[in-house]
């Protein structure tokens, strides 16, 4: 007597009918069978393999719906958790010197944190100097800024520039070409609470270099800051002195973003690593961001390194840093074991 063993596939669409394959009913698509003469769980060849392929098709499509469900279901929780955010988040990005990538920074978190879903709002609070819509590649499509709100020639919503591929994510500009310019503290809290009743949820501020009067009007309506800075000893001093300033206007949510860094220069010891300059500023870490000649190349494109279609190692430091802030992330890029290509992980293989 010859048994055979069905497959998981098979047998679980014979257990409906258990009662008719040891009875010696006749099966679908089979003769009659025994408990004497056949195996309970012997079917004939040609039932067999019309209900394994059947079997492995339902099986596939149950597979390929598992899968959409996860990926929907990780859309919908941070959906969600846009849509329960209660109160508007006001982050000021500062660091005292200029050049560490403050602006490149603001672009970047921006639209990772768009790209969640939430609604972001970006303001370049530099009055006389905006860059931020050269990244976002927005130059051309500025008419109004808010020096024009302010003096009445115009309505916010027509100040304020939505992006041209994530229309939750949008851009008002500070600058205008006037000598004198009358900003106050007070018109920049009357600014962000203009933006939240349209119902942003989030409120990036681009700080400018120093701290004269931009930088006490840019901080003046933050909740939280993050300061960016470089390991070099004189960013370093300078975002230590930011940090004083941010804590004596009441900004106790601080966080630090390290930028430009050269893990290379780390291990030759002529460059202070990442956890040197968070103990020298005693500032929680965010990220940090290593050096990548793609800032450039995205700069001039105007096109935010988080929306390459091949993420370099900076984006996917950022991408992470964004979710940290809102939560979502708690992992650090190892930026001294970057992901690196098949023909690189070949060659170390034949090279042990």
């Amino acid at each position: 007597m010859r048994s055979t063993v069905p497959s998981a596939g098979a047998a679980s669409t014979r257990q409906a009918q258990p009662v008719a394959l040891v009875s010696g009913q006749r099966a679908r698509g089979g003769p009659a069978q025994t408990s004497t003469s056949r195996s309970p769980f012997q079917v004939p060849a040609t039932s067999c393999s019309k209900r394994c392929a059947f079997a492995r098709l339902r099986g596939s499509q149950q597979r390929a719906s598992v899968k959409t469900a996860a990926f929907q279901g990780a859309e919908d929780d941070f959906a969600a958790s846009a849509n329960d955010m209660t109160e508007a988040r006001i982050l000021v990005v500062t660091s005292g010197k200029g050049g560490v990538g403050k602006t490149t920074s603001s672009a970047n978190l921006g639209m990772s944190i768009a790209r969640l879903g939430y609604k972001v709002c970006l303001i370049d609070a530099d009055i006389g100097l905006r860059n931020l819509d050269l990244l976002l590649g927005l130059e051309n499509r500025i008419l109004y800024t808010a020096i024009d709100i302010l003096d009445g020639e115009c309505r916010l919503d027509q100040a304020l520039i939505r992006d041209k591929r994530w229309k939750n994510l949008s851009l008002l500009s500070m600058s205008r070409n006037r000598q004198r310019y009358n900003v106050t503290r007070a018109h920049m809290v009357q600014l962000c609470e203009a933006i939240i009743a349209l119902g942003y949820q989030f409120i990036v501020l681009d700080c400018p270099a120093g701290i004269d009067v931009g930088f006490i009007n840019a901080i003046s309506p933050a909740k939280e800051a993050l300061i960016v800075t470089t390991p070099e000893i004189t960013s370093i001093r300078d975002a230590d002195r930011v940090a004083g300033l941010l804590e004596a206007n009441g900004i106790y949510n601080v966080k630090l973003l390290v930028n430009r860094v050269r893990p290379d220069m780390i291990q030759k010891n002529d460059m202070m690593s990442v956890k040197d300059v968070q103990e020298m500023l005693g500032i929680p870490l965010l990220g940090a961001i290593p050096e990548d000649p793609q800032v450039i190349i995205s700069t001039n494109r105007g096109e935010p390194l988080v929306l390459q279609k091949q993420l370099s190692l900076s984006g996917i430091a950022f991408e992470n840093a964004a979710r940290r802030l809102i939560g979502k992330q708690d992992y650090f890029v190892d930026l001294n074991n970057p992901q690196k290509g098949l023909f690189q992980k070949l060659g170390e293989m034949f090279q042990n």
